[in-house]
């Protein structure tokens, strides 16, 4: 048996293994509360706006992580349409939620997941226990609901982390370190200046 043809099969019995456990009334109901938390990204944008207005020391690094949740979802819309792999077919994977496009390969609910997780770890660190398990129960719901292959939720996963990792140092400028560096130069700036003047 060739790869292609190993990962496809695989692919088919991760999903159907996931899919079929959203039989259970309760698990298909929460699969289908984050699948429509998560569409475009708006559970994740919400987080990060309700960050910067409850946080105001690190303002502006929950906005830059927000826009790094936007940046990996627009990424993920724009190779989904270079790449155009249609959704798991319905009569196999009868599908528990609507969705916003026939295209199915990166996974936009799970680039902006992880891309969240990755980016307001990096700036609030003790919110690493609740964002890990929470991008990755999002993940795990689109195949639950039967709208992703793995691979598509893999690689939605990796394109939002690598987005956020490559802006993690963006996302922790002007944070309160910087704010204090900014303030031990400001005053030493503005006691030179009253020592030149006396």
């Amino acid at each position: 048996m060739r790869y292609g043809e190993w990962a496809a099969r695989a692919d088919h019995r991760i999903l159907a293994g996931a899919h079929a456990h959203g039989r259970r009334p309760a698990v298909a109901a929460a699969a289908r509360a984050l699948s429509f938390g998560g569409e475009h990204g708006a559970l994740w944008l919400a987080v990060g706006l309700a960050g910067a207005a409850l946080d105001p020391p690190r303002r502006g690094g929950w906005l830059r992580g927000t826009a790094l949740v936007g940046a990996a979802h627009l990424a993920s819309m724009g190779l989904k349409r270079l790449v155009r792999r249609p959704r798991p077919h319905p009569g196999a994977y009868p599908p528990l939620v609507r969705t916003a496009g026939r295209h199915s390969f990166p996974s936009s609910h799970a680039a902006s997941a992880a891309a969240a997780a990755v980016a307001f770890a990096a700036l609030r660190p003790p919110t690493r226990p609740v964002a890990v398990p929470a991008a990755a129960a999002m993940c795990l719901s689109r195949l639950v609901a039967g709208v992703h292959y793995p691979t598509d939720v893999a690689a939605g996963a990796l394109l939002g982390a690598a987005t956020a990792t490559a802006g993690r140092a963006w996302v922790r400028a002007g944070g309160p370190a910087a704010a204090g560096r900014t303030a031990v130069l400001t005053g030493a700036v503005t006691a030179a200046r009253g020592g030149g003047r006396g």
